[in-house]
């Protein structure tokens, strides 16, 4: 959390000290003084716009058509509302393919929050011949609309890029940086700063491709042993904060390390404000699915920040199906405490099913808990 005496302390000192390009910030968050190479960044932030910045900080204190190549959409995945009439219900549902060597469960829950902020996207399609299935979580912060935009755009996008499947992981980078340009234009007209991130996986035939932009998270089990297969976009890595620092911003302590003393990741869709500094580029990591991969956990930081990978893989394991292990995630995340909005996807490999395949065709699973 960040205090408002720590607050008022660093807009109040780096508005007075602007002129001599540098910023103390208050003892309570940040103790030493350095150099700033760009002070008309500072000054934006903390002068200029004032107001974007006390909003910024309110909102940060708790950290179209189908490509013809592509198979046509079937019905959402199946979904359950524990009470349609509490607005902090559970949303459930899960997917499996006709021969059942893959299925996947979802939950969504508001939590303790004011609003949701989480969606989620879940695909499967026939393209040229060949199984793809596409699994995202986008957790939103500053509104929802980057996320919404996310679940309604990303997809559809990669399965349109002409390298999808001859260079998946340069249309993935493509497509996650042109996505993100497409929202900021959409955007251009309202004051709003809606940013969120996205950890997705893309399973085309038993190669699996996992990005991540942000501090949402995948997790691989295999042969029983918890693999991280992204790692959270936070400012103080030493990488990140190089990056952002030569692109001429600033990483600050304000309660946890936040990029301008404002964002608690280094990297997000969004966020306008904080351009260059705060970029989508995603970072992908790739891998084949053989017999001994047995589930994938993909949560928003509502799951990570109080559960450890190898519990959630554990829990995943111990459920024969996902759905189940994806409301049992959800609501062990909630009941360690978790203050987030929490969604998970829990994807399950059963390599025991040999009945014959016939992969079903696409078919998306986009929601929000409101």
């Amino acid at each position: 959390m960040v205090c408002g005496r720590c607050i008022s302390s660093i807009f109040l000192r780096a508005t007075k000290r602007l002129q001599l390009n540098h910023v103390v910030v208050g003892r309570n968050c940040l103790t030493r003084r350095f150099h700033h190479p760009n002070p008309q960044f500072l000054a934006y932030y903390f002068h200029n716009n004032r107001s974007v910045f006390n909003r910024y900080i309110g909102m940060m204190v708790d950290t179209g058509s189908m490509s013809t190549r592509a198979g046509p959409s079937v019905d959402m995945v199946s979904q359950q509302k524990d009470d349609d009439s509490t607005p902090s219900g559970f949303i459930t549902g899960g997917w499996k393919s006709e021969d059942e060597k893959l299925s996947c469960g979802f939950s969504s829950f508001r939590g303790k929050r004011v609003t949701m902020e989480d969606f989620y996207d879940i695909k499967t399609s026939i393209i040229d011949g060949r199984s793809v299935c596409l699994f995202g979580i986008f957790d939103g912060h500053g509104g929802s609309r980057a996320a919404e935009y996310l679940k309604d755009h990303l997809f559809e996008n990669l399965m349109k890029h002409p390298k999808f499947l001859t260079d998946t992981k340069l249309a993935i980078s493509e497509t996650y940086q042109q996505t993100d340009a497409a929202f900021l234009d959409s955007e251009k007209d309202n004051f709003r700063d809606d940013g969120s991130t996205a950890s997705t996986a893309v399973l085309v035939d038993n190669h699996l491709y996992v990005a991540n932009v942000g501090d949402s998270r995948t997790v691989i089990s295999t042969a029983g042993k918890a693999i991280a297969l992204s790692e959270d976009h936070k400012p103080n890595r030493s990488d990140e904060r190089k990056r952002i620092e030569n692109a001429g911003g600033v990483v600050m302590w304000a309660g946890t390390w936040r990029v301008g003393g404002v964002l608690a990741m280094s990297r997000a869709f969004g966020n306008r404000m904080l351009k260059p500094f705060v970029v989508a580029e995603p970072e992908i990591q790739d891998q084949v699915i053989d017999e001994n991969t047995e589930v994938l956990v993909l949560a928003s930081d509502g799951v990570w920040d109080v559960v450890q990978n190898e519990d959630a893989v554990s829990l995943a394991r111990a459920e024969d199906a996902a759905e189940v292990a994806a409301r049992k995630l959800t609501e062990a995340a909630f009941n360690r405490g978790s203050a987030d909005n929490i969604t998970c996807i829990v994807v399950r490999f059963n390599h025991e099913k040999r009945h014959p395949a016939n992969p079903d065709k696409a078919g998306p699973a986009s929601s929000q808990q409101k």
